[in-house]
């Protein structure tokens, strides 16, 4: 069998196993191997040949590998960690690139932990997987072809030049998941999904983010999905309500939280009418009476049971925005979570009536239960622009809170009767025609502690939110191309 394959392994602080490397020499499948370093290495581990580079993810490093395969694929390992190849595991991947013209392969594997294999299952890739923190695990199998459709020429990209290249090779061909455990991985991730979940916006990675955007905006404009700075203008005047704001908490068996996000909306001082809307899906711990307390005590606050019993939290918020009391801006506060200070839902009314627009987003700050800062600290997002921000939010994983949305476009779309993910579907389907507005000063405390429902998933509910999440991108993208066609 002809050396069909060129390897390319990272070198960093954590040193490659030479178990590897001698596994790798001896399979016949094997053409060469190049291990990847930042630093300036006298040895030469193995006799392998030695690349300097800059930083793994950059053009000129994908440059690089581009120019130094000489064969028809290529094995690129994305981090310096330690693998074991399972059974015939590179026959594998090239059997399955033959047979489906692949340019872009990855599979499944097992992380290992106390010496135990963990099954660790990945997400098929679609049209909407256009995140740029899509998990393929460590190991990644090239097409040559592929390589070559994507060019630089354009952009030269410090940190997302992976990125742009994996957009490349998907306009060309196809990007597949192997569903079987071909190799298994040093565990590379100790912290809980919920700390991981705000990677994207922590203020430290702005540089990547300004990189990923551009990509990310040339991949759309390549797919057709592209969106020009050109808004719908909201005209609020033309519709009357009791309220001009509603709060919606949509609520189940948070006793020890609805009280201060209640509390958090009775303290509001604003220039207008407002009011809460609780929708209690069914809480058994004492909510309930809670909030019949609450009712009693203040008008201002009505407190819905819904007939459904299918309801999940955009189920909620479709029963409180088609309620007769819901005034004309929807505003959103998880029953986790409180305002700032008493100014919030003025601040956020305002722009809506400055900005004509159909959607408002805030900046929020993290704690903990007992209200102390912990890191990233303030999330701002500030990565949203008026003239891209739409654009954008295709490629990242939500928008922020609190958010708010011009209530007759909320019970036109309509909210999905999900549990996650059902604010971003608004989102994008707001932007799709209307322009959203920011507020880049926090305005919001999101508390973090164990009773959150992202606080620490498994693998299995990670990649059933990312696959929904996929899917709605995939939902806009297709959308957005039919929009352009016209």
């Amino acid at each position: 069998m002809s050396k069909l394959i060129t390897a390319f392994l990272p070198l960093g602080e954590n040193t490659l196993s030479e178990k590897l490397i001698d596994e790798l020499k001896q399979n016949e499948l094997i053409n060469k191997i190049y291990l990847l370093t930042q630093s300036d290495i006298k040895d030469n581990p193995a006799g392998c040949e030695i690349l300097k580079t800059e930083n793994l993810f950059g053009s000129k490093t994908i440059n690089l590998i581009k120019e130094k395969t000489d064969s028809p694929f290529a094995l690129f390992l994305i981090q310096d960690i330690r693998i074991e190849f399972g059974q015939f595991a590179l026959e594998r991947f090239l059997s399955v690139a033959e047979v489906t013209a692949a340019g872009f392969l990855y599979s499944d594997y097992y992380d290992i932990k106390e010496g135990e294999r963990i099954a660790h299952p990945l997400i098929d890739y679609q049209l909407g997987s256009v995140r740029d923190d899509f998990n393929f695990g460590p190991v990644l199998f090239l097409r040559k072809k592929a390589f070559d459709t994507w060019s630089d020429v354009e952009n030269e990209y410090k940190f997302a030049g992976l990125y742009d290249l994996r957009l490349s090779i998907s306009r060309n061909f196809p990007l597949i998941r192997i569903p079987e455990f071909l190799y298994s991985s040093a565990e590379i991730e100790m912290r809980k999904s919920g700390e991981v979940l705000f990677d994207y916006v922590n203020p430290k990675n702005r540089e990547v983010q300004i990189e990923m955007e551009r990509a990310a905006t040339g991949h759309l404009k390549k797919i057709q999905a592209y969106l020009k700075p050109d808004f719908i203008r909201v005209d609020s005047t033309k519709e009357n309500f009791e309220f001009t704001a509603s709060v919606i908490i949509p609520v189940k068996n948070r006793i020890r939280t609805i009280g201060d996000a209640v509390k958090s909306v009775l303290n509001q001082k604003t220039n207008f009418p407002f009011n809460i809307i609780v929708v209690d899906n069914y809480s058994t711990d004492g909510t309930t009476g809670l909030l019949k307390s609450f009712a009693e005590k203040d008008k201002r606050l009505t407190h819905i049971i819904p007939k459904r019993k299918d309801l999940g939290i955009g189920g909620c918020w479709n029963e409180a925005a088609h309620n007769n009391n819901c005034g004309k801006y929807a505003v959103q506060l998880d029953s986790d979570d409180i305002y700032l200070d008493e100014n919030t839902l003025q601040k956020v009314v305002d722009v809506f009536h400055a900005e004509k627009c159909a959607m408002v987003v805030g900046s929020y700050k993290l704690t903990d239960f007992n209200l102390n800062e912990i890191p990233p600290g303030v999330i701002d997002h500030k990565e949203w622009t008026p003239e891209n921000g739409r654009n954008n939010a295709l490629r990242i994983n939500g928008l922020g809170a609190p958010r708010a949305f011009y209530t007759p476009i909320l019970r036109k779309i309509k909210i999905p009767n999900v549990s996650y993910g059902e604010d971003y579907a608004l989102g994008l389907a707001i932007s799709r025609h209307y322009q959203i507005g920011r507020i880049y000063e926090p305005i919001y405390i999101c508390r973090r502690w164990e009773g959150n429902s992202d606080a620490a998933l498994s693998i299995e509910k990670q990649n059933a939110n990312n696959l929904y999440k996929d899917r709605l991108r995939t939902f806009e993208i297709l959308a957005r191309q039919k929009l352009n066609e016209v």
